[in-house]
């Protein structure tokens, strides 16, 4: 292994870690942000809708992007604006600087999210192992910290722009300069970093993304986001008004969940070397839905909160495995992969948490528990599209491809 792959994973480490704080910094600081700006609640969902709408069409440009742009040089530009749009939202007085700034915000997560996954997907075909998980895992980690900021600054009373502002100065400069050593994707010196293979026609640049053989991904990406977002949403309200829990006790599941996360993440690609990623995917689906039904069961707040984390064990692999599982499928086309497949992140979001209210007013929140279990479930099903794709070496584990491993993007 490499020194310029040792820095490029450590330098896109960092970048995950950093869109998990600022991430986690704007979500849970809503009520706030609401406040500042006089947003009715009724104009509200109009705001927090767009930018997941706007990170999708952030992400479709990205796909074209990447014909003519790295991808490194597409994450070294975008997560600057994020920290910057970020410190907008928090610096504001107005609606439309509110507006402006998450609408450049989502933007920007868009093709953040893309090309950061772009580059791990390119980078765990040049470990030759799986690597994708602990990206995930140190994005969670960043979670857990930018909640905690979070509440520090509610339970101080701070003002926004006091807590944006020490993390955007911290964090800013750390990830320009770590924007040096990205590995991109393309390139010419695999042969000398990882031993001279040869491209067979099969998966070369050439191919192009084939929509419907990245249909069940797709749809894997769909449901376990209209899982998290249903924990995220809707896990302190269930907790409260539905098992009877107090105001306090409610706030636990979502950080039970995010530590979960992280070390489930933590963990996965382990199993994935060992059992494979079809093993990690069919038990991560089975986990989070016996999750889901525990907590649409429980007779008390204590078992609802040993649902979530059940939700936890089981969501957190679905969605790296899913990014890795695309890459595999199109190796000549990853980038254009991932980017679609980036998209459905966000059409989970929009679609998970007025699905659950919806249900829970019409019907019941206990009801509504089972539509995230079976929508889980059908994971199971899709299962084998996370297997490795046989290449010219037999066997079907995953190799590097000279197409897709490159120099570092500081022309290492």
């Amino acid at each position: 292994m490499t020194e310029v792959l040792r820095r490029g994973r450590a330098s896109l480490a960092l970048s995950f870690f950093a869109q998990g704080v600022a991430f986690a910094l704007l979500v849970t600081r809503i009520p706030a942000i609401q406040n500042r700006y006089g947003v009715s609640d009724a104009l509200l969902p109009v705001f927090l809708a767009a930018v997941p709408i706007l990170a999708g069409v952030g992400s479709v440009a990205t796909e074209r992007l990447v014909k003519r742009i790295p991808p490194s040089r597409l994450l070294r530009w975008s997560q600057p604006v994020v920290l910057l749009a970020l410190l907008g939202v928090g610096a504001g007085d107005r609606l439309a600087v509110l507006g402006f700034a998450l609408a450049l915000f989502g933007l920007a997560v868009g093709a953040l999210d893309a090309s950061m996954n772009m580059l791990g997907v390119s980078l765990q075909r040049a470990y030759g192992r799986s690597i994708m998980l602990s990206f995930h895992a140190v994005y969670s980690l960043g979670g857990i910290l930018g909640a905690s900021l979070a509440w520090v600054g509610a339970h101080w009373h701070l003002a926004l722009w006091v807590s944006y502002l020490p993390v955007v100065l911290v964090l800013l400069p750390a990830v320009v300069v770590g924007s040096r050593w990205y590995v991109d994707g393309k390139g010419d010196e695999a042969e000398a970093e990882r031993g001279a293979v040869s491209e067979t026609g099969e998966g070369g640049r050439g191919q192009g993304v084939v929509f419907k053989a990245l249909l069940p991904l797709c749809l894997v990406m769909t449901f376990a986001y209209i899982g998290d977002s249903t924990v995220s949403n809707w896990s302190a309200k269930y907790l409260q008004d539905v098992l009877g829990s107090s105001e306090q006790l409610a706030t636990v599941p979502y950080n039970v969940y995010m530590v979960t996360t992280l070390l489930g993440r933590a963990l996965g690609d382990l199993g994935v070397r060992r059992f494979g990623a079809v093993a990690v995917v069919r038990v991560g689906a089975l986990v989070a839905a016996a999750g889901f039904a525990v907590v649409a069961v429980a007779p008390g707040a204590w078992a609802g909160m040993g649902g979530f984390t059940l939700v936890g064990l089981g969501l957190c692999v679905l969605v790296p495995q899913t990014f890795a599982a695309a890459g595999r499928l199109f190796p000549g086309a990853s980038d254009a992969a991932v980017a679609r497949l980036n998209v459905f992140n966000y059409v989970g979001f929009l679609i998970g948490s007025p699905l659950v209210g919806a249900l829970g007013d019409a019907w019941s929140y206990r009801g509504a528990m089972g539509v995230p279990m079976v929508l889980v479930l059908v994971t199971f099903v899709y299962a084998r599209s996370f297997a490795p794709q046989p290449d010219r070496y037999g066997g079907g584990h995953e190799r590097p491809r000279t197409a897709d491993v490159g120099r570092g993007s500081n022309g290492v």
